[in-house]
């Protein structure tokens, strides 16, 4: 028999690996079932491993696996309808053609349009911030809706969750604010730049990666600008 805040953790786990592939950290376990301290989802965890509803993966930062699941919350778990997860748009091939300006076409699915590199983006441990214009990419204007668009080059692992690779060339609207989950490129303090997903806890602000081996980075409001959206991603074959 699990105790109420037990089938709370273990819900709230389930949910998140269901919707985004990895697991809450320990600060969000605590801020989601009203404990003061960590020590108290530890004990929850501990005791979750013990009735074998769940265990911890060795050496991964927040590596939880979900084992088993009570009758009950596996029924009402079963009707919940599934979040919808980003999927990136990729377009695949060489990004070895350059154009300049915006090309048109006699038709809509020909139309290009060109999109300049501004060097690297963290996808882990993050960079120097975003650089100046290295050259351009040219790409279908489908790909990219209204706005104005630059790309970076990912370095880093740290996304691989939700199916963004190293080496592979994010698409970035640019624009200064953004959606809870939505995947940014965030600068902290004018001074490090990387590609998270966007959580906000009150007045704080949280970058999350998509990978267990990254724990997520809490900041104030003050210290992240937000440069822009993910809207698509390049990836050579």
């Amino acid at each position: 028999m699990l105790t109420k805040k037990q089938i709370e953790l273990l819900k709230l786990i389930h949910e998140r690996v269901q919707d985004e592939g990895v697991p809450p950290s320990f600060d969000e376990m605590k801020d989601a079932l009203g404990l003061k301290s960590k020590s108290g989802i530890h004990r929850l965890i501990l005791a979750l491993e013990e009735r074998g509803f769940l265990r911890r993966l060795p050496n991964r930062a927040r590596a939880l696996e979900i084992l088993k699941l009570p009758d009950s919350v596996a029924a009402s778990m079963s009707a919940r309808p599934s979040a919808p997860r980003f999927t990136p748009n990729v377009i695949r091939g060489s990004l070895g053609r350059v154009r300049a300006g915006v090309t048109g076409s006699s038709t809509a699915e020909d139309r290009s349009v060109s999109v300049p590199v501004m060097g690297r983006i963290a996808a882990g441990t993050p960079i120097s911030a975003i650089q100046s214009r290295q050259n351009t990419i040219s790409l279908p204007a489908e790909f990219l809706g209204a706005g104005e668009h630059f790309a970076l080059e990912v370095k880093g692992d740290s996304m691989i969750e939700a199916g963004i690779n190293e080496n592979d060339t994010v698409v970035i609207r640019k624009q200064d604010t953004a959606e809870n989950g939505d995947i940014i490129v965030a600068l902290i303090d004018d001074e490090e730049a990387t590609l998270k997903r966007l959580r906000r806890r009150g007045a704080s602000i949280a970058l999350e990666a998509a990978n267990p081996a990254y724990e997520t980075r809490i900041f104030g409001p003050d210290r992240v600008k937000i440069q822009g959206r993910l809207v698509s991603l390049l990836r050579r074959y």
